[in-house]
């Protein structure tokens, strides 16, 4: 048996500890008392310890008869507001080419487990290890850029921190999966209140040594493309402005930067100007480097948590009973005296 841990150990810790102790305390002095609530309270504490349980989710491993990939997928997309420029496939926004890619990759690689980090004024991971590629492609519909006014720059290094945790915590709890990366940015670095035009992808080299392969896809034109504003009501027909000129601002691909950020992590480069399959990159895969054919029967985890579920439903419903029924003797005591 293992624990999956819905809740954090801490957040359970610092909500059950004073739970108990709370239970604890009144089951021992309703007993000194003698005041008849011991039964209500030992029902309450079970009802805690029930909750915890769960919190915790054990597991037992199921049988090891599901064949799924174990490749896992670690996807870093750029939603600063340069991705907004309407330079892709024509004159279409360079996230649409994101989206258009991050749905072909649940295609190349199917079975395999997703996972998503985006980064614009910070990075985040957006969705953790999954298998689900429905949730992906979820995402990806919902992918819009940055509120334009609330923007700190564009900075190609701002990722570097969360991909880090992530494929080292992917490392220790799966060390036998194969990690793939796949960047989604036009490189482009900006001055802002937390970001430079010096930022650097030097610092991906730390992350070679997770990295089994994967891609860096770049979006955008030299030439460049202008952003609308994206704001708190949605988006409008207003683009962004350079203060420096006043004019529409332009965004302009860095593909120096892509290039060396494939570098530093150990990756191929491709320039993404139109939507199209990801197959070929997905078949170019060196399978050596996972068991077999890339496959393998995997133990799955059967959580075993419900029958505490039940206990909590049975509980409650014991309480309310409990409840109405003291509130029904608390109201004929009342009728009495008057």
């Amino acid at each position: 048996m293992t624990l999956r841990f819905l809740w954090d150990p801490w957040l359970l810790a610092v909500v059950g500890i004073p739970l108990i102790a709370l239970c604890v305390h009144a089951l021992v002095r309703s007993r000194r008392d003698d005041d008849g609530t011991w039964v209500a309270w030992w029902r309450r504490l079970a009802m805690v310890l029930a909750v915890l349980v769960i919190g915790a989710t054990p597991a037992v491993k199921g049988e090891a008869d599901e064949v799924v990939s174990n490749l896992e997928l670690y996807i870093v997309v750029d939603r600063t507001g340069s991705m907004a420029a309407e330079d892709y496939n024509g004159t279409q926004p360079r996230l649409e080419g994101v989206r258009s890619d991050l749905v072909a990759l649940t295609s190349a690689f199917p079975g395999s487990r997703y996972s998503i980090i985006a980064w614009d004024s910070t990075a985040s991971r957006q969705l953790p290890l999954t298998t689900d590629a429905r949730a992906v492609e979820a995402w990806a519909q919902t992918l819009t850029q940055e509120n334009s006014y609330y923007s700190a720059g564009s900075a190609i290094d701002r990722p570097l921190y969360t991909l880090a945790r992530a494929l080292e915590g992917g490392q220790e709890q799966h060390p036998e999966n194969v990690r793939l990366v796949f960047f989604l940015s036009d490189g482009e670095n900006t001055d802002g209140d937390d970001s430079s035009v010096d930022a650097s992808p030097d610092g991906y080299a730390a992350l070679r040594p997770f990295v089994d392969g994967g891609a860096v896809f770049g979006y955008g034109t030299a030439e460049g493309g202008t952003m609308k504003v994206l704001d708190w009501r949605g988006g409008g027909d207003e683009y962004i402005t350079d203060p420096s000129t006043g004019e529409d601002a332009v965004s302009r691909i860095d593909e120096e930067n892509l290039r060396a950020l494939a570098t530093n992590l150990g990756l191929g480069y491709q320039h993404r100007s139109a939507p199209g399959s990801l197959d070929a990159l997905a078949s170019s895969i060196d399978v050596e480097t996972i068991a077999l054919d890339g496959r393998q029967a995997t133990s799955t985890l059967r959580d075993v948590y419900w029958p505490f579920a039940w206990l909590i439903g049975i509980l409650l419903a014991w309480e309310a009973y409990e409840q109405l029924r003291r509130i029904r003797l608390m109201g004929g005591a009342h009728a009495k005296v008057t």
